[in-house]
């Protein structure tokens, strides 16, 4: 059984985060957010917690299928109101990750510590028409499959934004960045531009974002683009539910989609994607999310594949502090080498204190996981990892896991 952090680790890590916050200003309250789940776990083979992910796939269905401890705390700080009703801020996120099996550093190969968001915001400038401006590393424009933890529209980054800037009936946004993920090497420049509030229909609207990746100095290396198109309905088949609807295109390094993909790519090289979320709430006692997603990837270096995922996660509300979630995903990749395969399947019954709802936290969950893959599968997976002849369950092509998590997140 994994310990939790313990207080001196926790106080630790806030003097961490506070210390970007620390400047000489008379300031409001100090507004405390964060997210965190822990567990343990073992597998019908013995050993601690496998998890099921299919080689080529960018994400899994994460319900019974998460074999780390993870943190995020948060602070935010007004630090000066101006008399034209504009705030100036500072916010700060410290982060902890720790893989199950190991020791609880939260570092080296099996996990880390950062600060993974810092950076200053004014907010409701009048210049800007009531936009806002920030500077710094931030976590920006993220859109995700809560199921697969998918974040398939995301420009987060270290660099600077012009954030939702009202002209006429539209909000524009604009991001200049340099990196967009923790370790990229080379540093590129990025470009990403988004058009929000277009109300196509009642209760829709639509957002429309284009990016564009400047040729870095490395040798070999292109620039390239991407763009994507997102449509949200509220009130989807009935009040309370919401669907979205988004694709996305890109060329180049732009096949990244989301982020900076690979900067040796050309103009041949292409990517794909559709995503289809379905969020729905019949009553207090049933909820769930749905979910499809679809990614083609054309390379000239014969390298081209497709992934198709479809999952569903429904929610039963037994009582007022009690649920049971289920979840089915599948996952297949269409690859040179064969079409790889994996099905996941997860029951969880829940304690739920704050209600039986889909998105009510904090929950304490036991689960039971099982899951198959095919022999492309198989022979696709790294040496060691849980789908291959050398992992968790040997030759076997079919698995399953047990254990307990608590998951919170509060703002």
């Amino acid at each position: 059984m994994k310990r939790i952090p313990t207080t001196r680790t926790i106080r630790n890590l806030l003097l961490s985060g506070a210390a970007c916050l620390a400047l000489p200003f008379s300031a409001a309250a100090l507004d405390f957010s964060g997210y965190y789940r822990d567990g343990f776990g073992g597998s019908a083979e013995g050993g601690t917690q496998a998890c099921f992910k299919l080689p080529g796939a960018q994400s899994k269905f994460r319900l019974g299928n998460e074999c780390e401890q993870y943190i995020e705390l948060a602070l935010r700080q007004d630090v000066l109101e101006f008399d034209d009703g504009s705030t100036l801020g500072v916010f700060g996120m410290a982060q902890l990750y720790n893989e199950y099996g190991h020791s609880l550093k939260f570092s080296d190969e099996h996990g880390y510590s950062r600060l993974s968001q810092w950076y200053a915001e004014w907010k409701d400038m009048p210049v800007l028409n009531g936009g806002n401006f920030w500077l710094g590393r931030r976590w920006y424009n993220r859109n995700d499959i809560h199921i697969s933890d998918f974040w398939y529209w995301n420009q987060s980054a270290t660099g600077f934004g012009f954030d939702e800037v009202p002209i006429g009936d539209l909000e524009y946004s604009y991001v200049f960045s340099r990196k967009d993920g923790q370790d990229q090497d080379p540093y590129v420049n990025r470009h990403d531009i988004t058009v929000g509030g277009f109300e196509p229909n009642p209760g829709g609207e639509l957002k429309v974002g284009v990016s564009y990746i400047q040729k870095p100095d490395s040798r070999d290396a292109r620039s390239g683009w991407s763009t994507t198109v997102q449509h949200k309905q509220k009130g989807f088949l009935g009040e309370g539910n919401s669907n979205t609807l988004a694709l996305q295109f890109g060329r180049g390094s732009g096949t990244g989609l989301s982020y900076t993909g690979d900067t040796t790519l050309n103009s041949t090289d292409k990517s794909w994607r559709l995503i289809e979320i379905f969020d729905w709430e019949t009553g207090p006692r049933f909820s769930g999310e749905f979910s499809v997603l679809y990614q083609k990837d054309v390379r000239s270096d014969g390298g081209s594949q497709r992934w198709l995922s479809v999952g569903m996660r429904p929610v039963f509300g037994i009582n007022d502090q009690f649920k049971v979630s289920v979840e089915l995903g599948r996952d297949q990749v269409k690859a040179p080498g064969g079409t790889r395969k994996l099905t996941k399947f997860t029951v969880a019954p829940t304690w739920s204190p704050s209600g039986p709802g889909f998105w009510k936290r904090p929950e304490l969950r036991v689960f039971y996981t099982y899951a198959a893959w095919n022999e492309a599968a198989q022979r696709a997976a790294d040496p060691g990892s849980t789908l291959s002849e050398t992992g968790t369950f040997g030759s076997d092509r079919n698995g399953a896991t047990f254990g307990v998590q608590v998951e919170h997140w509060w703002k």
